[in-house]
């Protein structure tokens, strides 16, 4: 048992630890004296006063029990936590150590103003007072409350429940109503791809800049001339005279040649 409880605090938190060392210490105080008392009464016909001190274990009563409970139950939290206990405690385990620290100082102020009632009859008279030991039980207190706003403060992780994964203890309550696109995951572009596409994106960026530009000045953006085909000449047509018959040894001049 000694070595689960030394493996245990060996895995805590700092913030857990400083937080077990003051519940060890609400315990210990137990052991202090707490109260005085001072008992009066005619011994042997003198009037006599006898004191004496008494810890919270011999004067027990709800303040005595209700401080016992805080710090047997922080203790057995945090060992559960050093054994990787599963469950989740409203407002997390630094809220509930805060309140547990706070709910002692306050028991300790209670009695520190209220404080146990004496006895009186014919034979003698008990009064009862503090003693500097509750004292140190109001500064252990503080101190588990202080130690409990600590781990609030680190946000230390709980052990996640059964189905759930490492970080989904400590996940936000806020819900993301951005677009779904926003959540898509993005593919890195090596350096020289990203280059190439920004001097693309300024070349059309120019290019339509250009374009608004004649269209607002009025002017006619300049298109590339067609290539023009070269045609080749028609041949000029020749004149051929009639035909002429052929005769027996020639050719038949017309009557215009003969003249």
């Amino acid at each position: 048992m000694i070595g689960r409880v030394r493996r245990a605090f060996g895995v805590l938190a700092p913030e857990q630890r400083y937080a077990g060392a003051a519940a060890l210490g609400l315990f210990v105080t137990m052991f202090l004296p707490w109260y005085t008392r001072d008992t009066t009464a005619v011994v042997s016909g003198r009037l006599q006063t006898v004191g004496s001190t008494l810890m919270a274990w011999k004067a027990f009563s709800f303040v005595e029990a209700a401080i016992l409970l805080v710090a047997v139950g922080v203790l057995a939290l945090l060992f559960a936590r050093g054994e990787k206990k599963a469950f989740h405690l409203p407002g997390g385990d630094g809220l509930v150590i805060f309140a547990a620290g706070a709910w002692v100082a306050l028991l300790v102020f209670y009695r520190l103003i209220d404080n146990k009632t004496g006895a009186t009859s014919d034979f003698q008279k008990v009064d009862y007072g503090v003693s500097w030991g509750i004292f140190v039980t109001l500064l252990c207190g503080v101190a588990l409350a202080i130690t409990g706003q600590r781990i609030r403060q680190v946000n230390v992780p709980e052990p996640p429940l059964p189905g759930e994964g490492p970080g989904d203890a400590a996940a936000p309550t806020v819900v993301d109503r951005r677009p779904a696109a926003a959540d898509a995951p993005t593919t890195t572009v090596p350096a020289q791809s990203r280059a190439e596409r920004t001097r693309e994106e300024r070349e059309a960026e120019r290019r339509a800049r250009e374009a608004r530009r004649r269209g607002e000045t009025g002017e006619t953006a300049v298109l590339p001339a067609a290539p023009t085909t070269t045609r080749a000449p028609e041949a000029a047509p020749t004149e051929r005279g009639p035909a002429r018959p052929e005769i027996d040894g020639g050719t038949q001049l017309s009557f215009d040649e003969q003249e």
